[in-house]
């Protein structure tokens, strides 16, 4: 309790504002949990996912990583998406990065940043994917662009999970999308990106 005192007072007066304007609120909240969304964001500390949507405890479920990476190696995302789909049925999964990221600026600069390179060779990949549209832009419009490509690759590879594909053939209505915020005025952006079964995942790759 000496250590971060100031956390458990904030953290004190959280709980009793809450409780002061809904007395049944936690509750509630800790008979179960049924969230219809399933987002897969930035460990960014300035990407706050449900304040950023303005939505309460039990609204979210949410997996964050750097650089909102969905690896098909990384049992830690899968078993989130997993648990998503299978027990909680959520209806949409959304893969939301944001403008300015500092893992893929990192990605993109040709220096070593140690292990944290492993896991950023994937959006060196997508920027290998994509070189020649991104070489011919100016190197601001190049990290947004990035991050956007990036978005779209995470999507793609949320899509080719075996978890959604699995949810798809059982006619599960379950919608992924791709979505980007900007840190600099505090507002999504839909990247027109939103799957909701094989065939529209076939466009998209």
């Amino acid at each position: 309790m000496r250590l971060l005192k100031h956390l458990f007072v904030q953290n004190r007066q959280w709980s009793d504002e809450i409780k002061k304007a809904d007395p049944s609120f936690f509750q509630r909240l800790s008979l179960h949990q049924s969230p219809h969304i399933l987002w897969i964001g930035c460990a960014d500390s300035r990407v706050p996912a449900n304040q950023i949507v303005n939505l309460p405890p039990g609204d979210l479920f949410v997996h964050r990583n750097l650089a909102n990476l969905v690896v098909h190696t990384d049992l830690n995302c899968l078993s989130v998406i997993q648990y998503a789909v299978e027990v909680l049925k959520v209806k949409h999964i959304i893969v939301c990065g944001h403008y300015g990221c500092g893992g893929v600026k990192a990605a993109m600069e040709e220096e070593d940043h140690g292990l944290i390179d492993n896991w950023l060779r994937h959006i060196g990949d997508v920027y290998r994917f994509h070189k020649s549209e991104l070489d011919a832009i100016d190197s601001q419009m190049r990290l947004n662009r990035l991050c956007e490509l990036s978005i779209r690759e995470q999507v793609v590879n949320v899509c080719n999970t075996t978890i959604v594909k699995k949810a798809w053939a059982s006619g599960a209505g379950l919608t992924v999308h791709g979505w980007i915020y900007s840190i600099e005025d505090g507002l999504l952006h839909d990247l027109d990106i939103c799957i909701t079964g094989e065939e529209e995942l076939s466009r998209l790759d």
